[in-house]
């Protein structure tokens, strides 16, 4: 038997295959603000969601251009960390730019950011559509020229009066909020990770919502 032909077979056969997704990486963004005064506030919900991703693998964030940036593994996935030190209204500079070093597409790109319209700990992946009043995800779009993009939504609840709606999302969380932060932080982590694994749909049926 021609083996030469057999080995070329091969080769042929295995760039028709999918590719193995044991070398896809994804951006993770977490939307927040730098700076000690901001740490704590309602609009901080990315940069504390990522926090915890990266402590549960013991990833420690070091400061890089554009925003401070880990890296964690997910089983066959490896997700970048990044939470922009652009301040909220320029986080697409920060987020163009890491996309451009590590070649991410805009398909495994995801914005974690907080959300007034729902209530606190409610979390809603979507992916795509428009930013909802979110300035982060605006300059996001703007930047990108796209909207395509999935985006994890973190409730704050809305209880604020008329022309207080700043103040809110830059003050902190109530007692009540706080003891159920740690649960509702874990469940976004949750959902991250089984975006990366499983993909945006399977994230939005087994998490949104609750």
């Amino acid at each position: 038997m021609d083996m030469s032909f057999l080995y070329n077979w091969f080769q042929r056969f295995r760039r028709t295959q999918p590719s193995e997704p044991n070398d896809m990486n994804h951006l993770i963004v977490g939307l927040g603000n730098i700076g000690d005064e901001y740490a704590a506030t309602r609009h901080n919900m990315g940069f504390r969601i990522l926090d915890a991703l990266a402590g549960a693998s013991n990833a420690v964030f070091e400061d890089k251009r554009y925003g401070f940036v880990t890296e964690v593994r997910v089983k066959n996935q490896k997700l970048i960390l990044l939470k922009p030190s652009t301040y909220m209204n320029l986080s697409g500079n920060a987020v163009r730019y890491w996309m451009n070093q590590k070649k991410i597409p805009v398909e495994r790109l995801l914005v974690v950011c907080d959300d007034l319209a729902l209530p606190f700990g409610t979390l809603r992946m979507k992916p795509g559509g428009s930013e909802g009043g979110h300035n982060g995800l605006r300059h996001i779009v703007s930047v990108l020229g796209t909207n395509q993009f999935a985006r994890l939504r973190f409730g704050i609840g809305h209880d604020f009066g008329q022309g207080q709606q700043v103040g809110y999302v830059l003050g902190d969380f109530s007692d009540e909020e706080l003891a159920r932060m740690d649960e509702r932080v874990g469940k976004a982590v949750e959902m991250i990770k089984t975006y990366a694994l499983s993909g945006v749909q399977q994230a939005m049926n087994q998490f949104n919502g609750k």
